[in-house]
């Protein structure tokens, strides 16, 4: 379909941009970054570059029932297991668990189901296990919200039952009964926190009641864990989770556990400068590939483990299953692209096939929904029935559109973003129907274009590692804090070379008597503007790293001919008519002005469920 792209550049005045630079010392650029995401006043602004916002585990309603029972069984040395989930949040939320209950003094355990054959979350045959067993309480973490049948089961097999998670409820508002650690239910302030940060939390208020914890700085250590899940799990990177982040990332730099060290290693990355691409690109899909191919297990025991040698061994199996899990996502993703272009465009995809690996379909189903601008269902076929994975767009409600046609699905979960669901092969082809209706009536035309955010309007000479440097205080980026987008009018981009073999160009920008460095990735080899006109383009500035070399670095995400020949100032002004897409087919653009910046897609990998 044609890639019809919208342009929005919330509004800027120049008296708000002023009193930042003022008060803040921050460069224009960055002073109108600061007031298009709407922190137009200098304390704001200011606290959120800080990033140091925090909240005590308190404020979430109910915990201190969750601490009292679990201390209860501390101290009773009865065992303890943590029920967590197969993807990098619900690893990371067990581990934290289990670190800080084995650092109380717990007998505790794990349990961390199978995607294949346990699904998602908790189920009655899991709970008959630990019974038998001798589990006298479970904690769930990253699961157990929607688990009210489950878990009344486990209670009536004389488990107790702590629920730590960050899922959605039940439609019709059913909680379990029992305690419940829930940001959003607790009404805590940071109501966007991924599970492993509310396992976190809980493992503070544990810290504060009991009587002989150990240094606060034991469970500090863990910030790596919170951040890894929290960039992974493609929460809101705001609020708490800007800190939790951010500390989190220190915390990696120098982490102390052996299997972060060597998953480090085997993803290339320098511990020394990670940064929030490195967790999403680099570490998680090897810590979800076990979990997506065969079991998570490995992922925690690499998470768990203080032996180098067998960290550096379950590092390596991982990479190996993050390849294989690459060469799998490449097959189903070009059967999956040839459905959608058989269908032709509409609202919403439900995509099915036979073979397809359901701990892979997520990872497609995130890549059609980016391509498509559309949510995106794929449903792994298997005898009779089917297991799917779905992700989706800003303006659509993923969950509630599954609870909508929930009289087709057998079981069903997840949120907004991304969700998870078990079906008849008998209920498919009446399913997908139903879906894409109400895709079609809750969606507005609008809604179906593609947002292209302009943060800051510069000129050539702006454009400088001192800049680039800059904009790294607005880190980490990711859901809710994009990365910024730069808008130069009136540029010439020359010196065009291709590289990747023929797949991205490297080039120059030309702008007010000035040059900069830039690069075009997945275009085809071309650029949307012939060499030696005028273009306005957007592009995201940062601090390459190559053969020991810092340079600042313009990465082109749109351009278009300029509309005139006079390159405008670099002040406030609005873009001309539109910019086409790079590496797509021009279309239309329409141009809006809306009061608050727009969040782009996230391209971290959405976990799966």
């Amino acid at each position: 379909m044609d890639d019809i792209r919208r342009i929005d550049m919330a509004a800027c005045l120049a008296a708000d941009v002023q009193r930042l630079r003022a008060e803040l010392a921050v460069s224009d650029a960055v002073a109108q970054v600061l007031v298009r995401r709407g922190f137009t006043d200098p304390a704001d602004a200011r606290a959120f570059l800080a990033a140091e916002e925090q909240h005590d585990p308190a404020e979430f309603a109910g915990i201190d029932d969750a601490v009292a029972l679990i201390l209860s069984h501390v101290r009773s040395a009865g065992r303890i297991t943590i029920h967590g989930d197969y993807d990098v949040d619900g690893i990371c939320s067990t581990a934290v668990l289990v670190r800080a209950l084995r650092a109380l003094g717990a007998n505790v355990d794990w349990y961390l189901p199978d995607r294949a054959t346990d699904g998602y979350g908790l189920n009655l045959a899991t709970i008959e296990r630990l019974a038998a067993r001798g589990t006298r309480l479970l904690i769930t973490a990253d699961c157990g919200i929607t688990a009210v049948d489950e878990i009344a089961a486990a209670q009536a097999a004389g488990l107790d039952v702590v629920v730590s998670d960050h899922h959605a409820p039940r439609a019709d508002g059913v909680l379990p009964a029992a305690p419940i650690v829930h940001p959003a239910i607790g009404g805590y302030p940071c109501v966007d926190l991924c599970a492993a940060a509310v396992a976190y939390k809980l493992a503070q208020a544990l810290w504060t009641a009991a009587p002989d914890a150990p240094p606060l700085s034991v469970l500090e250590d863990d910030l790596d864990l919170v951040a890894l899940a929290t960039v992974a799990d493609v929460v809101t990177l705001l609020g708490e989770n800007r800190m939790l982040v951010r500390r989190g990332l220190r915390a990696l730099a120098g982490t102390s556990k052996p299997g972060l060290r060597a998953l480090m290693a085997v993803a290339r990355v320098d511990p020394s400068r990670v940064d929030e691409r490195a967790l999403g690109f680099g570490l998680a899909p090897r810590l979800n590939a076990a979990g997506r191919l065969y079991r998570a297990d490995a992922g925690l025991e690499l998470i768990l483990t203080e032996d180098p040698v067998r960290a550096a061994q379950i590092a390596d199996e991982l990479d190996r299953a993050n390849h294989e899990r690459r060469h799998i996502e490449t097959r189903i993703r070009f059967e999956a692209e040839a459905q959608v272009a058989k269908l032709g465009p509409q609202a919403a995809y439900v995509l099915y096939g036979e073979g397809w690996h359901p701990g892979v379909i997520g990872i497609v189903a995130s890549r059609i929904a980016e391509q498509q601008h559309r949510p995106a269902i794929l449903i792994a076929l298997d005898g009779d029935s089917g297991r799917g994975s779905g992700r989706s767009i800003g303006a659509f409600d993923l969950l509630g559109g599954l609870d909508a046609c929930a009289g087709r699905l057998r079981r069903h979960g997840g949120h907004r973003a991304a969700a998870g669901l078990e079906i008849e092969r008998s209920e498919l082809e009446r399913f997908a129907a139903e879906f894409t209706a109400h895709a079609e009536r809750v969606l507005a035309p609008a809604d179906l274009v593609r947002v292209e955010r302009v943060d800051a309007v510069v000129a050539g000479p702006d454009v400088s590692m001192t800049l680039a440097e800059e904009l790294e205080r607005l880190a980490p980026f990711g859901r809710g804090n994009p990365k910024v987008s730069l808008l130069m009018s009136g540029a010439t981009l020359g010196d065009r070379r291709t590289m990747g073999e023929g797949k991205h160009v490297r080039f120059t920008v030309e702008s007010g008597g000035a040059h900069a460095r830039a690069v075009a990735f997945g275009v085809g080899g071309r650029l949307p503007v012939p060499e030696g006109e005028l273009a306005e383009a957007i592009f995201t500035l940062e601090v390459n790293e190559w053969n020991g070399v810092s340079e600042p670095r313009l990465v082109l995400r749109h351009a278009q001919p300029s509309a005139s020949e006079a390159a405008p100032g670099a002040g406030h002004s609005q873009p001309d008519a539109g910019l086409a897409a790079v590496g797509n087919a021009p279309g239309s653009v329409a141009v809006s002005e809306s009061e608050s910046a727009t969040d782009e897609l996230v391209l971290f990998a959405l976990p799966g469920v």
